[in-house]
């Protein structure tokens, strides 16, 4: 038998000790996701949680507990949960794409592209109004509407309590609208863009708006705050809003795309940025379209005063930036999302080149789920882990 020469050894135990270390950052972040998600799932009775991180392009995953408390089937990284409003990051892009391939104007009035409303308020409320917040259309589809043509004739007769542009309303009838303007803009149905334009070109395979029979067996089932078994029941608007299921797999791999690694073609590409321009200032933070963002570091107390519930419920002054916010690399871009059953929150940092996913099948505080996504992501930016693809 051979002996090794000295060359030959050295190299043996550089790669054993990168291994080691490697191994090392990797139960070092483990340990960082066990201690950011195990206090979310005691103190609000969480049954399961799906975690997805991404550094330079790599990722990795961390599962807990269960899909189903009545079937006791494992959280795993293809487990679907509904996505809530981060569904209006999609129909941002979408958007954007529209605007980028000269179809939609953004400063065009919402009636250019919605005939049903001409000579409503809607004559003086732009494209950018409804991706920004900006409408002053309230939160909620109001009671009593269960159809497009109730939506519209409400629709028609609502008067703004503010001059559109002047308040940030968090809003689903303004995404909704949104999607309807873009819909009309690419002359195809909303869902039929996003599901055969879009989630193709991100390489988003598991995601859906109407789950398919063959995923049903993968899709969680959520639970309320009384632990009452949830799932949405899709409403006006749901499509642009709120509609979208997906797994962690998807949205880790839609973040590496808004990150610029491995993008989607030159088309998409300018479609992101796009949604990273900054339009408003709100409160803590610039709001894009949908997304919003913050200098990075930011503090943890910064992150959720921006995402706490009164942000969401109650109007913020808006004060536009003229001329827009060009896309920020150094910036935390981030956005929550609920239905009754769920929460979800995504976050980034472009120029860190990292990000978070965390999935939950059960509805609990904004500022919990921030809390340890920003407890996660400060440990990647101090010590990147050497995540598996």
């Amino acid at each position: 038998m051979r002996k090794m020469n000295f060359k030959t050894k050295a190299i043996l135990m550089a790669l054993t000790l990168a291994t080691a270390n490697a191994h090392a950052v990797q139960a070092d972040v483990k340990a960082a996701v066990d201690t950011a998600i195990a206090p979310l799932q005691a103190k609000y009775g969480i049954p399961g949680v799906a975690v997805a991180i991404t550094v330079d392009g790599k990722h990795a995953f961390y599962n807990y507990g269960v899909a189903s408390k009545a079937t006791g089937a494992r959280v795993d990284n293809d487990t679907l949960f509904e996505i809530g409003s981060v569904t209006k990051t999609v129909t941002a892009t979408l958007a954007c794409y529209a605007q980028t391939q000269g179809k939609l104007s953004f400063a065009a009035p919402a009636t250019d592209y919605v005939g049903a409303l001409r000579g409503s308020a809607f004559d003086h409320v732009s494209v950018l109004n409804l991706g920004t917040h900006t409408s002053g259309l309230p939160l909620f589809v109001p009671d009593g509407v269960t159809n497009d043509t109730q939506m519209t004739a409400w629709l028609r007769a609502w008067q703004p309590a503010s001059p559109a542009g002047t308040q940030r309303v968090y809003s689903n009838l303004g995404i909704g609208l949104l999607g309807e303007a873009t819909a009309q803009s690419l002359g195809v149905p909303l869902r039929e863009a996003i599901q055969r334009q879009l989630l193709p070109a991100f390489g988003m395979t598991h995601t859906w708006l109407d789950v398919p029979p063959a995923s049903l067996a993968h899709y969680a089932q959520g639970y309320d705050k009384t632990d009452t078994p949830k799932r949405m029941s899709p409403g006006v608007f749901a499509d642009a809003a709120y509609g979208l299921r997906t797994t962690t797999t998807d949205l880790v791999r839609y973040l590496d795309a808004n990150m610029g690694i491995a993008p989607p073609d030159a088309a998409w590409q300018r479609a992101i940025a796009c949604t990273h321009t900054g339009y408003y200032t709100a409160g803590a933070f610039t709001q894009d379209l949908v997304w919003e963002q913050y200098p990075w570091p930011v503090t943890l107390d910064t992150l959720q005063r921006g995402n706490n519930l009164e942000v969401i419920l109650k109007p913020t002054p808006a004060h536009k930036l003229t001329p827009p916010l060009v896309p920020q690399a150094d910036a935390l871009i981030n956005k929550t999302g609920s239905t009754n059953g769920f929460s979800a929150y995504v976050a980034y940092v472009p120029a860190r080149r990292i990000g978070v996913v965390i999935l939950a099948n059960k509805s609990y505080p904004n500022e919990a789920r921030v809390s340890a996504a920003y407890a996660i992501l400060e440990g990647l930016d101090k010590a990147p882990p050497q995540a598996q693809p």
